[in-house]
């Protein structure tokens, strides 16, 4: 039984309205777009009673910084060694990564990886995107020693390395890159890399290099004017008053598939071609060794 007044007259259903809309889910990523990773870190030493101490540490998104040594406060050593993780696995399409280092007035900096990174395969025209930018100061030594680049089929990476250095800084880079791991049996029939260097000294151009390889990778490789069949190869860098006198020691380490020059004044530059990861690193490890001064990091020997 209804009381009169205490409810509000029938409306035809079509009267009823929803108090809260009922929203859609939200759509499922289409097939050929996939969650893009992204991470950056800056990194930055200082010199204090002696040794080489961090200075200032930021990160972000996918990027993590490990410092093997405990004792840097202590000042037991006089380098800061700085090792790169990625904790997203790799790099593909549309991902952006971003690394920046820099020496402060009479530090020692030395920047690895924790293993060799990897440029998997990219399912759209985006590349993956991974550029780095370092800056030495006066009298600083700077040593950028990252493990290979492993470039998957189907594969599309941009790469930068941005120096900026102080005329008295010293600078040692190596940059390995490895097309397919032929122990697995893997061929790069298509990919994309661009990779550029760009090293000033007292904000004048010092050194640059381009290498662009598209399409069919391994058949480009294969042509003898330009890797003889090699499937990896390293870029080798010392900026350093003294570089000139390391020349002929590094010669003699070098393969037959190796040449190494004092391009200009205080420049020493080598290009290294392997058939494989194992073979470049036993050329790597002795040259850098040499041009270190010192055993390079631990994570080169795991």
């Amino acid at each position: 039984m209804r009381v009169k007044g205490k409810f509000p007259a029938e409306r035809p259903e079509s009267a009823i309205t929803a108090l809260t809309p009922i929203s859609r889910p939200e759509p499922a990523l289409p097939p050929t777009q996939q969650p893009r990773a992204q991470g950056s870190a800056d990194i930055r030493s200082k010199l204090r009673e002696g040794s080489s101490v961090l200075d200032d540490l930021r990160l972000s998104g996918s990027n993590r910084v490990l410092f093997p040594h405990a004792n840097y406060a202590r000042g037991r050593t006089k380098a800061l060694q700085a090792v790169l993780l990625n904790t997203a696995g790799g790099i593909t399409g549309g991902d952006r990564f971003s690394v920046a280092a820099a020496a402060g007035t009479g530090s020692h900096l030395t920047v690895t990886t924790q293993a060799a990174e990897r440029a998997y395969r990219s399912i759209d025209a985006k590349p993956g995107r991974l550029d780095s930018t370092l800056t030495l100061s006066e009298n600083s030594q700077l040593d950028w020693l990252p493990q290979e680049t492993i470039l998957f089929d189907g594969a599309s990476l941009s790469r930068s390395l941005t120096v900026n250095m102080h005329k008295t800084a010293r600078f040692l880079m190596v940059e390995p890159l490895i097309f397919g791991r032929t122990a697995m049996g893997e061929t790069v029939r298509k990919a994309d890399i661009f990779d550029r260097i760009t090293v000033t000294r007292g904000d004048k151009l010092l050194f640059a290099d381009r290498v662009k390889l598209s399409g069919n990778i391994q058949a480009q490789l294969d042509r003898p004017t330009i890797a003889g069949g090699a499937r990896a190869m390293a870029t080798l860098l010392l900026a350093a008053p003294d570089a000139a006198r390391h020349l002929d020691a590094l010669r003699a380490l070098m393969p037959a598939t190796a040449g190494a020059s004092v391009i200009r004044d205080g420049l020493l530059f080598a290009r290294i071609l392997a058939e494989d990861g194992h073979a470049l690193r036993q050329s790597l490890i002795p040259a850098l060794t040499l041009l270190h001064g010192a055993d390079i990091p631990r994570t080169w020997m795991l």
